[in-house]
Protein backbone atom coordinates (compact mmCIF):
# COMPACT_ATOMS: atom_id res chain seq x y z
CA UNK A 1 0.00 0.00 0.00
CA UNK A 2 1.14 3.26 -0.47
CA UNK A 3 0.91 4.70 2.90
CA UNK A 4 2.75 1.84 3.91
CA UNK A 5 5.24 2.67 1.49
CA UNK A 6 5.80 6.43 2.59
CA UNK A 7 6.17 6.17 5.86
CA UNK A 8 8.90 2.99 5.89
CA UNK A 9 10.69 5.88 3.21
CA UNK A 10 10.14 8.37 5.85
CA UNK A 11 11.53 6.18 8.79
CA UNK A 12 15.05 5.28 6.26
CA UNK A 13 15.27 8.93 5.62
CA UNK A 14 15.21 9.39 9.16
CA UNK A 15 17.92 7.59 9.53
CA UNK A 16 19.93 8.87 6.50
CA UNK A 17 19.09 12.14 6.86
CA UNK A 18 22.49 13.36 7.78
CA UNK A 19 23.99 12.09 4.79
CA UNK A 20 21.30 14.56 2.85
CA UNK A 21 22.70 17.80 4.26
CA UNK A 22 24.05 20.93 1.96
CA UNK A 23 27.29 21.26 4.58
CA UNK A 24 27.69 17.45 4.45
CA UNK A 25 28.73 17.65 7.97
CA UNK A 26 27.75 14.10 8.39
CA UNK A 27 29.40 12.55 5.35
CA UNK A 28 32.59 14.45 6.87
CA UNK A 29 32.32 12.42 9.85
CA UNK A 30 31.34 9.53 8.50
CA UNK A 31 34.80 9.38 6.57
CA UNK A 32 36.61 10.54 9.29
CA UNK A 33 35.53 7.51 10.86
CA UNK A 34 36.23 4.99 8.25
CA UNK A 35 39.76 6.54 7.94
CA UNK A 36 40.20 6.43 11.86
CA UNK A 37 39.89 2.93 11.67
CA UNK A 38 42.03 2.47 8.95
CA UNK A 39 44.76 4.06 10.68
CA UNK A 40 44.23 2.36 13.95
CA UNK A 41 43.73 -1.58 11.86
CA UNK A 42 46.37 -0.94 9.82
CA UNK A 43 49.14 2.05 10.07
CA UNK A 44 50.99 0.86 6.44
CA UNK A 45 48.16 1.26 4.33
CA UNK A 46 46.95 4.99 5.70
CA UNK A 47 50.46 5.87 5.31
CA UNK A 48 50.04 5.11 1.53
CA UNK A 49 46.62 6.89 1.61
CA UNK A 50 48.11 9.93 3.15
CA UNK A 51 51.38 9.88 0.01
CA UNK A 52 48.04 9.97 -1.93
CA UNK A 53 46.29 13.03 -0.41
CA UNK A 54 43.14 10.27 -0.05
CA UNK A 55 43.54 9.71 4.15
CA UNK A 56 40.07 11.42 4.19
CA UNK A 57 38.93 8.80 2.47
CA UNK A 58 36.78 10.35 -0.05
CA UNK A 59 36.84 7.64 -2.27
CA UNK A 60 34.33 5.59 -0.43
CA UNK A 61 32.36 8.41 -0.56
CA UNK A 62 29.19 6.66 -2.53
CA UNK A 63 29.04 3.70 -0.23
CA UNK A 64 28.88 6.19 2.06
CA UNK A 65 25.99 8.02 0.69
CA UNK A 66 24.53 5.50 -0.48
CA UNK A 67 25.06 2.95 2.30
CA UNK A 68 26.49 0.36 0.14
CA UNK A 69 23.25 0.24 -2.08
CA UNK A 70 25.20 0.54 -5.47
CA UNK A 71 28.24 -2.07 -4.25
CA UNK A 72 25.57 -5.29 -2.98
CA UNK A 73 22.64 -7.00 -4.83
CA UNK A 74 18.98 -5.70 -3.27
CA UNK A 75 18.96 -8.83 -1.65
CA UNK A 76 22.59 -8.96 0.15
CA UNK A 77 21.61 -5.24 0.44
CA UNK A 78 18.81 -5.92 2.74
CA UNK A 79 20.67 -8.22 4.84
CA UNK A 80 23.65 -5.65 5.43
CA UNK A 81 20.99 -2.83 6.20
CA UNK A 82 18.96 -5.65 8.66
CA UNK A 83 22.43 -6.42 10.69
CA UNK A 84 22.68 -2.94 10.81
CA UNK A 85 19.69 -1.80 11.99
CA UNK A 86 19.34 -4.34 14.39
CA UNK A 87 23.05 -3.39 16.26
CA UNK A 88 21.15 -0.10 16.77
CA UNK A 89 17.87 -1.37 17.76
CA UNK A 90 20.16 -3.14 20.49
CA UNK A 91 21.95 0.29 21.32
CA UNK A 92 18.49 1.26 21.91
CA UNK A 93 17.15 -1.03 24.12
CA UNK A 94 20.02 -1.00 26.60
CA UNK A 95 22.16 -3.42 25.90
CA UNK A 96 25.75 -2.67 27.30
CA UNK A 97 28.90 -3.69 25.94
CA UNK A 98 29.88 -5.71 29.13
CA UNK A 99 26.19 -7.14 28.51
CA UNK A 100 26.88 -8.26 25.45
CA UNK A 101 30.64 -9.98 25.81
CA UNK A 102 28.78 -12.06 28.56
CA UNK A 103 26.19 -13.00 25.62
CA UNK A 104 28.62 -13.96 23.52
CA UNK A 105 32.37 -13.23 22.38
CA UNK A 106 31.04 -11.23 19.19
CA UNK A 107 31.36 -7.15 18.92
CA UNK A 108 29.39 -4.93 20.73
CA UNK A 109 26.52 -3.66 19.16
CA UNK A 110 27.88 -0.08 17.90
CA UNK A 111 26.20 2.65 15.63
CA UNK A 112 28.56 2.93 13.14
CA UNK A 113 28.66 -0.49 11.50
CA UNK A 114 28.21 0.26 8.38
CA UNK A 115 31.43 1.92 8.80
CA UNK A 116 33.55 -0.79 9.53
CA UNK A 117 32.21 -2.31 6.66
CA UNK A 118 33.18 -0.12 4.80
CA UNK A 119 36.68 -0.10 6.43
CA UNK A 120 36.61 -3.85 6.48
CA UNK A 121 35.91 -3.59 2.56
CA UNK A 122 39.29 -1.18 1.70
CA UNK A 123 41.30 -3.43 4.05
CA UNK A 124 40.46 -6.57 1.70
CA UNK A 125 42.29 -5.06 -0.97
CA UNK A 126 44.91 -3.13 0.88
CA UNK A 127 47.59 -5.27 -1.11
CA UNK A 128 46.01 -4.28 -4.43
CA UNK A 129 46.00 -0.61 -3.17
CA UNK A 130 49.44 -0.07 -1.45
CA UNK A 131 50.98 -2.59 -4.58
CA UNK A 132 48.96 -1.05 -7.44
CA UNK A 133 47.63 2.35 -7.04
CA UNK A 134 49.04 5.89 -7.31
CA UNK A 135 46.24 8.06 -6.99
CA UNK A 136 43.10 8.59 -5.28
CA UNK A 137 41.36 8.30 -8.42
CA UNK A 138 42.68 4.65 -8.94
CA UNK A 139 41.56 3.77 -5.52
CA UNK A 140 38.08 5.45 -6.42
CA UNK A 141 37.66 3.53 -9.57
CA UNK A 142 38.61 0.40 -7.70
CA UNK A 143 35.94 1.37 -4.72
CA UNK A 144 33.31 1.23 -8.13
CA UNK A 145 34.35 -1.27 -9.55
CA UNK A 146 33.45 -3.72 -6.62
CA UNK A 147 29.97 -3.60 -7.21
CA UNK A 148 28.94 -7.38 -7.13
CA UNK A 149 31.93 -8.82 -6.42
CA UNK A 150 31.40 -8.31 -2.87
CA UNK A 151 30.66 -11.28 -0.39
CA UNK A 152 27.85 -8.89 2.48
CA UNK A 153 28.78 -12.21 5.19
CA UNK A 154 32.19 -11.78 4.93
CA UNK A 155 32.22 -7.88 4.98
CA UNK A 156 29.99 -8.35 7.92
CA UNK A 157 32.25 -10.70 9.83
CA UNK A 158 35.33 -8.58 8.67
CA UNK A 159 33.70 -5.30 10.25
CA UNK A 160 32.42 -7.31 13.44
CA UNK A 161 36.03 -8.50 14.06
CA UNK A 162 36.97 -4.68 13.35
CA UNK A 163 34.43 -3.81 16.22
CA UNK A 164 35.93 -5.95 18.49
CA UNK A 165 39.51 -4.51 18.06
CA UNK A 166 39.06 -1.39 17.71
CA UNK A 167 35.58 0.31 19.13
CA UNK A 168 37.29 1.31 22.67
CA UNK A 169 40.16 3.09 20.15
CA UNK A 170 37.57 4.91 17.68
Amino acid sequence: EDHEAFWCFAGFMKKARHNFRLDEVGIRRQLSIVSKIIKCKDNHLYRHLEQLQAEDCFFVYRMVVVLFRRELTFEQTLCLWEVIWADQAAIRAGIAKSAWGRMRLRAPPTDDLLLYAIAACVLQRRKLIIEKYSSMDEIMRECNSMAGHLDVWKLLDDAHDLVVTLHAKI
